[in-house]
C-alpha cells in the first residue's frame, strides 16, 4: 500500500479557520488586532510560514498560508497559545479562547488558490464590517489592501499571489480588483471551505 502524502507536510497549502469558542469574539478592539496580527505576522517571518490572504473578523479569522518547515501544527500553536495568554490577561478572563483550536483544509493549489484568495478577503465586506469594496480596498485587517497597495505588511506575500493574475504589477492588481468585485454577487461559497478538499485536523 502507498504512503498516504503527510497533510502537515512543509510547504502545503491549507486554509485555515479559527473560531472564537461558542461563537465569543476573539478580539474586542484595535489593540486586540494589532495584538493578533503583530503575533501573526512575527511568527510567519521566523518561521518562513507564507501568508497569502487573511481576514481578521470578530469572532473568527481566515488564513490562507503555506506551512514553512515548522510545520502547521507547531505554528498554530505557538500562534494561538501566545494570542490567547495575552487576550486572557489584557481582559481578565480564563478559560479557552479558541474553538477546537483551529481547522485546516489542504488546498489544491490548481484549483482553488484565486478562489480562496478572493472568499477570505470578501469577507469583511459580506460581514459589513466595511460598507463597501472602495472600503476594503483600505481596510488594515484583511490582506486585502495589502495587494491593493494600500497597506503594507513585510510577512503578507503579494507578489505570489498577483502574479496568479498578471506579469507586470499593475496590470496584475487591476485583476486581481476586477476578479474580487466579480465575486461580490456570488455570495457565500460553501464548497471552499469543504468541497473538493481535504480537512487535515483541528490543531
Amino acid at each position: 500500500m502507498p504512503r498516504q502524502v503527510r497533510l502537515d507536510a512543509p510547504g502545503t497549502l491549507h486554509h485555515v479557520v479559527i473560531r472564537g469558542t461558542e461563537k465569543r469574539r476573539i478580539v474586542d478592539d484595535e489593540k486586540d488586532r494589532q495584538n493578533f496580527v503583530k503575533r501573526l505576522g512575527d511568527l510567519a517571518t521566523e518561521t518562513e510560514t507564507k501568508i497569502y490572504a487573511w481576514s481578521l473578523m470578530t469572532n473568527h479569522a481566515h488564513l490562507l498560508l503555506r506551512s514553512g518547515p515548522l510545520g502547521l501544527p507547531k505554528f498554530m500553536r505557538r500562534f494561538l497559545t501566545g494570542y490567547a495568554v495575552t487576550y486572557n490577561l489584557r481582559h481578565l478572563r480564563h478559560g479557552h479562547l479558541f474553538q477546537n483550536r483551529y481547522h485546516s483544509i489542504v488546498c489544491d493549489e490548481e484549483v482553488y488558490f484565486r478562489e480562496l484568495v478572493r472568499h477570505i478577503h470578501l469577507n469583511p465586506l459580506r460581514a459589513h464590517l466595511v460598507r463597501s469594496l472602495s472600503e476594503l480596498d483600505r481596510y488594515p485587517w484583511c490582506g486585502h489592501a495589502v495587494l491593493m497597495g494600500r497597506v503594507k505588511y513585510s510577512w503578507q506575500d503579494p507578489g505570489y499571489v498577483l502574479s496568479w493574475f498578471g506579469r507586470r504589477e499593475g496590470e496584475a492588481r487591476r485583476a486581481y480588483r476586477r476578479y474580487v468585485v466579480e465575486g461580490v454577487a456570488q455570495g457565500r461559497r460553501p464548497e471552499l471551505v469543504g468541497g473538493g478538499m481535504v480537512r487535515s485536523y483541528g490543531g
